[in-house]
């Protein structure tokens, strides 16, 4: 097993290696160009003439997560390191943290080198450590699939990882959001309004670690996300809402082996939308954060650099250098996109959401043949009823809870072609 695990290991480092190799030869654009064109980040303009020190602002304030090394091993026994494999995760994480920022410190919010920001900042960092008792972590989206034949470094594809994190959004009382991750290219408003004025239910009670000293989700939520660093524990933001903020995940197949230029057109006019998250993509073998566009090239975050995990200091403040892109914006042609992706947008409050509503009638929907998603009032009479997911009173490490009527993995294979 440790010689598996040593030649598993090496294998890694070199893939990881290649990726990089990758990077440096492919079609990378790295300069912004002189254009008119306005530049669109996250449901933000910016003309690139006149304002490129707010637009470089705006992308080096997104949350930066790429592979670390030297953590925890996954599992007790498992990698120290997601080189070479966890690259989806981290855009995962990277979507996430974005709806994390609208909700706590709102869109406008702007990193600074060493500059002190608000407390939920550095809450928020805390969900996303390489550690086993962090909310957000690869160790737990990593064990999350392990339940459902996904052994730990294996690559995710955008629907997978949508489906990890809304299962582990479940533990999280602090954030309290509402995943929804979109069923058959169809979102459905009903659905979603139940799922989000739900109230915000109870903590699971303490369980005791069992013998595999696999910690509890339970303990998880405890220590990231009811206590954080001068936080009040199990504080729940959202107790008495009447809406919880939806995090609204569509995963989708934009063509068969390439992407069909149809939809490019409706794929930019998400990016403009102001509940933008972004989208989940890339090409075959790398993984992606897109959060925006300019013509014919998409603007991404990219996870491929390798970095050493970081530890919280004394005091349980987290030195965020590491966490933030000071690279010029990275580009790349937009028909180079893999079709599968997952689009991501965020709903703060109830009229967000109606916003939402009729801006994708309106921009997205309006070609009634060449449809990105479908977007209807009611569900749909020939699907099982919905039922909002709640969190389980067990002890678990996550992936165990996940029951054999409640598949992680539905219609896997409609977008797992990207394998990252």
């Amino acid at each position: 097993t440790d010689l598996f695990q040593q030649d598993h290991t090496r294998f890694l480092y070199v893939l990881a290696k290649y990726e990089n190799q990758i990077n440096v030869f492919s079609d990378l654009l790295e300069d912004l160009p002189d254009t008119k064109e306005p530049v669109w980040i996250l449901g933000k303009d910016y003309d690139i003439r006149t304002e490129k020190s707010e637009l470089l602002s705006d992308v080096r304030s997104r949350l930066w997560f790429t592979y670390r090394k030297k953590f925890s091993p996954i599992g007790g026994t498992g990698p120290s390191t997601d080189a070479g494999w966890g690259c989806m995760l981290r855009c995962g994480q990277m979507i996430l943290a974005q709806a994390l920022v609208c909700q706590h410190l709102g869109r406008g919010w702007r990193w600074e080198k060493n500059r002190s920001h608000p407390e939920e900042y550095q809450r928020i960092l805390h969900c996303f450590l390489d550690r086993k008792d962090s909310c957000y972590s690869i160790h737990q989206m990593a064990q999350m699939g392990v339940g459902e034949g996904k052994p730990v470094g294996e690559w995710y594809g955008p629907n997978t990882v949508a489906q990890v994190l809304k299962k582990l959004a479940l533990f999280d009382d602090w954030n309290s959001l509402a995943v929804y991750v979109s069923m058959d290219n169809t979102v459905v408003i009903e659905d979603i309004k139940k799922l989000c004025k739900q109230h915000c239910r109870s903590r699971i009670r303490p369980s005791p670690v069992g013998a595999s000293e696999l910690q509890t989700m339970s303990d998880v939520l405890g220590q990231c996300c009811a206590q954080p660093p001068g936080g009040t524990p199990g504080s729940c933001s959202h107790q008495h809402s009447a809406w919880k903020p939806l995090l609204l995940i569509i995963p989708l197949r934009m063509g068969i082996n390439h992407i069909n230029p149809v939809y490019i057109q409706a794929l930019k006019e998400c990016f403009k939308m102001p509940q933008s998250l972004g989208v989940l993509g890339g090409k075959p073998n790398l993984a992606y954060y897109f959060i925006g566009f300019i013509g014919e090239e998409l603007i991404y975050l990219d996870p491929h650099t390798t970095q050493t995990a970081v530890e919280p200091e004394e005091g349980g403040s987290v030195d965020d250098q590491s966490y933030h892109s000071q690279r010029t914006p990275r580009r790349m042609k937009v028909m180079n996109l893999d079709p599968s992706v997952a689009l991501g947008f965020f709903c703060k409050e109830e009229e967000d959401f109606d916003t939402w509503c009729s801006g994708v009638q309106k921009d997205i929907l309006k070609n009634r043949s060449l449809r990105m998603f479908e977007l209807v009032e009611k569900h749909p009479p020939h699907w099982p009823p919905f039922v909002p997911p709640t969190k389980p009173d067990v002890q678990t490490t996550g992936a165990e809870f996940i029951e054999s009527t409640d598949k992680l993995f539905e219609s896997e294979e409609e977008f797992e072609i990207l394998n990252v």
